[in-house]
């Protein structure tokens, strides 16, 4: 509780800085602040900022460009849509320091190795971005956020004088690994992006692609090299830790997570299925909730795929066990006698599950493990369910 209310007051007395286009002087600096994991799904990325920082002129401010309004209109319907845009804030770099120790999340500073006109080249363009007119951007988790911004802003200002060398990437990672890297496979958190993301996520990402992370463009700027009157040098002049924060192990129950609890919900599922065999009978509820479920899934799943700008939702292979035409069928299920022609349906959910497992196996797409107990017993239900229909 203390926490949040230190963060909340930080945030209140965290005032934006209006726009100052005044020159630099000789002694001001530039530089990469990266930020380390919260505790937060949100914040498991960590995060990126530039810091401008000139002692003579009085000025020590931090380019954000993750932040958004929350006073948008339709906030969360654009959220939802992938239309929701982020924006450039200007704070003065104090707050923002104790904003993140506040939060035990540690902070790296890079101070760029620029010379006195490269820093003030920086310094206007990030001046002119922060304009009203200027500073908000659509936001794309891969391809345009707070980290990407900071290597894109370098690239822009460097032009060709700026090369990020790629040997410091060693193994070639897909999108999908790389945001595991930040999650513990049996969380919520990892289910929900396994389930949600498609297969557009699970090619290799280059080198470059990887700054998507602020870890690596902590790591990409440490590589990258600015050449310059027939020379080379690094890119970061000299590395400091703001602040180191004190590791704390997660608490988390195994008897909540999603393995264990779905788990325990496919051996329900497969419990009365074995029931339903001894009996000779079938649980017409247990039916209409499974084909409910999924349904819904699928939806939702089929909205994200081509109902909203979110790249990275497309191609979404989990609709072959969210199957959402099982709506459809969920009056047909329910009757107490099922035309035999009916288990055709049953027989598309058998062979949607196996090509499945082929894209699964194949690498075509990656899903979450913690699915696994629940789709087993999918497939057991759907073969009993064809079973059930055609001695009826």
């Amino acid at each position: 509780m203390i926490k949040k209310f230190i963060f909340l007051l930080l945030l209140l007395i965290s005032i934006s800085v209006k726009a100052q286009f005044t020159p630099l002087s000789e002694t001001s600096e530039i530089s990469i602040l990266t930020i380390g994991p919260g505790a937060e799904l949100y914040d498991k990325f960590g995060h990126s900022a530039f810091r401008v920082q000139d002692t003579l002129n009085g000025l020590d401010v931090v380019f954000n460009y993750g932040k958004f309004d929350f006073n948008t209109p339709n906030f969360y319907t654009k959220f939802a849509q992938g239309k929701l845009l982020y924006e450039l804030g200007v704070n003065y770099y104090q707050p923002f320091y104790e904003n993140y120790v506040a939060q035990n999340r540690w902070i790296k500073e890079q101070v760029l190795n620029l010379n006195h006109t490269e820093k003030q080249a920086v310094s206007d363009f990030l001046w002119n971005n922060a304009k009203p007119e200027n500073k908000k951007y659509k936001y794309d988790f891969f391809y345009d956020n707070c980290a990407t911004k900071i290597r894109d802003v370098i690239k822009i200002v460097l032009g060709d004088k700026l090369e990020f060398k790629e040997n410091h990437i060693k193994d070639g990672y897909t999108f999908r690994e790389l945001i595991q890297q930040n999650l513990h496979a049996n969380s919520w958190g990892s289910l929900g992006i396994d389930v949600a993301l498609g297969a557009v996520i699970d090619r290799k990402a280059r080198p470059i692609e990887y700054q998507f992370l602020p870890k690596y463009v902590y790591a990409g700027a440490e590589n990258a090299v600015i050449h310059r009157n027939n020379g080379t040098k690094p890119l970061v002049k000299i590395t400091h830790t703001l602040f180191n924060n004190i590791p704390k192990p997660t608490t988390s129950s195994f008897f909540l997570s999603p393995l264990f609890l779905l788990g325990v919900l496919g051996l329900l599922i497969i419990g009365i299925t074995y029931r339903d065999v001894k009996k000779k009978s079938r649980s017409r509820y247990l039916d209409m909730l499974l084909f409910l479920v999924t349904g819904i899934i699928g939806v939702f799943l089929l909205l994200l795929w081509f109902a909203t700008d979110h790249t990275a939702t497309a191609n979404n292979y989990n609709l072959l066990w969210a199957f959402p035409i099982s709506l459809f069928f969920i009056p047909v299920i329910f009757k107490k006698s099922i035309a035999p022609k009916k288990k055709r349906y049953v027989l598309l959910l058998i062979l949607l599950l196996a090509l499945m497992c082929i894209h699964w196996i194949t690498g075509v797409q990656v899903f979450a493990i913690a699915l696994a107990p629940l789709l087993i017993a999918f497939a057991l239900r759907y073969f009993y369910l064809m079973y059930f229909i055609a001695r009826q």
